[in-house]
C-alpha cells in the first residue's frame, strides 16, 4: 500500500508473449519455455543485467515438477545469471497481480530494489497424476487425477465443496442475480468483438513480445505475434448454438464454453522498481501501485470476490469506483462478470470505462498469467487515454477476490 513513509513501486515495461488456445499453438511448449521467453523478451526490450535484478516472483496454478519455483526456472532459461533468485506462488486467478502486489511490496520495504514480476501457465500440459502410485498399486488399479478439473472442486476446503467445479459458482451466481442466457451470451460476443477490434487496431502490439515456436517434423521455426483465442465470427447464433455446461445436472443451467473463459496458455512480466531505481536504468514508469487488497468469498459465490476485494482498496485511498477512469475485471464467466456489474450499478455494455479490450472470454483465461496480462493491457489503455486512474481486479477458484488500483506515472 502506497504511504508518504515509503517510497512509490513504479511498474516499468509490462509485457506478454500472445495467448494460446488450449492445445493450440503451444501444446507442446513445456511452460518454463513460455516463462523464460516472456523475461528474455522483456530484458532484450529494456537492456537489463542480472545485476540489476534482486528477485524473480512469478505465479503459477497448475504447478508441477516439470518446473519447480518457475520464477527461478525462468530466470535461469532466459540467461540470468545464477545469483538471481526466483520462486513460484499461487493465489489461483489471481496469482500474477499477487506476484506485483509482492513485488511492490518488496521494493517498498527496501528489500528489493528491481523485481521481476509476473506468471505463466500451460493449461495444455498439465498433467494427471496418482498419488497412490507411490505405495504401490492395489488390485483395483490406480485412478488418474485431471490437474486441471481437480482443484475447481477441490479448492473450497473439506467445509465448502463444490462439486461443480468453477462453473457451477457461475450458475449460482447467475440464479441469484437472475441474468438470462441471452445477456451473458451477449457479453460474451461483445468481448470477442472488443478483442477482435483492439487488434486490428494495433493495441495490442506494444505489450506483446513475440513467441518463438521451434521446428517440427510437420512444421519450421514460427514466430508468433497474435493472441489465439479471439474469434472474429463469434455471434448470437453461434453462442446460441452451445449447450450449458452442466445441463444434465441442472435443467436451467446457461454457462457455456462460449460466455465463459477458456483454458489457456500463456506468460507475461513486468518491472517492478523505485522511481530512483528506473531513472538510473533509463527505465521508463508507466504507473505506480497505489494499493491492493484480497479478500474471501463463499466458495460457492467465488465470482462475486471482485467487489469486495475493490470496496477494500477503493476504501483504503478514498477513492470510488467513479473515480477509476479504467475498470478491468477478468471474465471467468460472463455470468460473474454480470453479477459483479450488478452489484456496482455499472453497465457492462455501455460504461466506455469497462474491460474496453475484451478480456479472458475472448483473450483467454492462461491462470498464473492473466494478471500480469490485464495489467500490460490497462497500463498501455490508460497511456493512450492518458488518464489517472486505474482499477484490475478478478475473481478467484475457491472464494477469494484480489484488486489493484494504479495510477498512471506523469513525474
Amino acid at each position: 500500500m502506497s504511504s508518504p513513509s515509503l517510497p512509490d513501486a513504479v511498474i516499468c515495461s509490462p509485457v506478454r508473449i500472445p495467448v494460446g488456445r488450449y492445445g493450440g499453438m503451444y501444446r507442446d511448449v513445456p511452460v518454463a519455455d513460455l516463462a523464460s521467453a516472456v523475461v528474455r523478451g522483456l530484458v532484450e526490450r529494456t537492456g537489463l543485467a542480472s545485476g540489476d535484478v534482486d528477485d524473480v516472483l512469478f505465479g503459477q496454478g497448475y504447478a508441477n515438477g516439470e518446473a519447480a519455483a518457475i520464477g527461478r526456472v525462468a530466470a535461469l532459461d532466459a540467461g540470468l545469471d545464477v545469483d538471481v533468485p526466483g520462486l513460484q506462488l499461487d493465489r489461483r486467478c489471481g496469482s500474477g497481480l499477487q506476484a506485483v502486489a509482492y513485488a511492490a511490496m518488496q521494493v517498498q520495504t527496501g528489500v528489493s530494489d528491481l523485481v521481476l514480476a509476473g506468471g505463466a501457465e500451460s493449461m495444455s500440459q498439465a498433467e494427471f497424476y496418482a498419488p497412490a502410485l507411490r505405495w504401490g498399486v492395489k488390485r483395483d488399479g490406480v485412478n488418474l487425477v485431471d490437474r486441471l478439473s481437480r482443484p475447481r472442486v477441490s479448492s473450497g476446503g473439506r467445509r465448502f465443496p463444490v462439486e461443480g467445479g468453477m462453473i457451477e459458482t457461475a450458475e449460482n451466481l447467475r440464479r441469484e442475480y437472475a441474468i438470462p442466457r441471452e445477456e451473458q451470451d451477449a457479453y460474451a460476443v461483445r468481448s470477442h468483438q472488443r478483442a477482435v477490434a483492439a487488434m486490428e487496431a494495433g493495441h495490442f502490439d506494444a505489450e506483446t513480445v513475440p513467441m518463438t515456436l521451434p521446428a517440427t517434423r510437420k512444421a519450421p521455426e514460427t514466430v508468433v505475434t497474435r493472441d489465439e483465442h479471439p474469434r472474429p465470427d463469434a455471434s448470437m447464433d453461434s453462442m446460441a448454438r452451445l449447450r450449458p455446461i452442466r445441463a444434465k445436472a441442472d435443467p436451467e443451467a446457461t454457462v457455456t464454453a462460449g460466455n465463459a473463459s477458456g483454458q489457456n496458455d500463456g506468460a507475461s512480466v513486468c518491472i517492478v522498481t523505485t522511481p530512483a531505481e528506473a531513472e538510473r536504468l533509463g527505465l521508463r514508469p508507466m504507473a505506480r501501485m497505489l494499493g491492493w487488497a484480497a479478500t474471501g468469498v463463499d466458495p460457492r459465490r467465488m465470482g462475486i470476490g471482485p467487489v469486495s476485494a475493490s470496496a477494500k482498496v477503493l476504501d483504503r485511498l478514498g477513492l470510488g469506483l467513479g473515480d477509476m477512469d479504467l475498470i478491468e475485471l477478468n471474465e471467468a464467466f460472463a455470468a460473474q462478470v454480470l453479477a459483479c456489474t450488478r452489484e456496482w450499478g455499472l453497465d457492462a455494455e455501455t460504461d466506455d470505462r469497462f474491460n474496453v479490450n475484451g478480456s479472458g472470454i475472448a483473450l483467454g483465461h492462461p491462470i498464473g498469467a492473466t494478471g500480469g496480462r490485464i495489467l500490460a493491457n490497462l497500463l498501455h489503455e490508460m497511456e493512450r487515454r492518458e488518464v489517472r486512474y486505474g482499477l484490475e481486479t478478478m475473481c478467484i477458484g475457491g472464494g477469494q477476490g484480489i484488486a489493484a488500483v494504479f495510477e498512471r506515472w506523469v513525474g
